[in-house]
């Protein structure tokens, strides 16, 4: 599931922001909080434990960075967790001042998880365009 928002600040801003775990309580409604498992900086490899709350249940998890390409992209892959999840951040400048960001994220779910899939799928395209529409407010402000 992608979804996408354009931010009126350059594109280096918003995928600094964006890019940084530590910043994702902030703009994430359901994440919680994010504590580093390797040493900073941002880059392939890190491990990143996240705290959630989705459709009332805590959820913890752990992110691999897969792929880091500063200012341009970034995929995460939990490396534990309740089912494997990837999550994409694409940033394009499409103006000197404006920035498009994408958000996709593509789970399996299995077993009992998997009956409840295309409703799990329409909650996580709302909590996406919510979180995008936050990290919008927060940069342009």
């Amino acid at each position: 599931m992608l979804t996408e928002i354009t931010i009126r600040r350059p594109c280096g801003k918003v995928s600094e922001y964006a890019a940084n775990p530590d910043r994702a309580p902030e703009w994430y409604e359901n994440i919680k909080e994010a504590e580093w498992r390797t040493p900073k900086p941002l880059q392939v490899g890190s491990l990143i434990a996240f705290k959630a709350r989705f459709l009332g249940r805590e959820l913890a998890y752990v992110y691999e960075i897969a792929e880091y390409d500063p200012g341009r992209l970034l995929v995460m892959r939990t490396a534990d967790g309740p089912f494997p999840m990837e999550t994409t951040y694409t940033w394009e400048p499409i103006e000197e001042n404006a920035t498009r960001m994408t958000l996709r994220n593509r789970g399996r779910p299995s077993g009992f998880s998997a009956v409840f899939a295309p409703f799990m799928a329409l909650m996580m395209r709302r909590a996406n365009n919510k979180d995008l529409r936050r990290i919008k407010q927060i940069l342009e402000r």
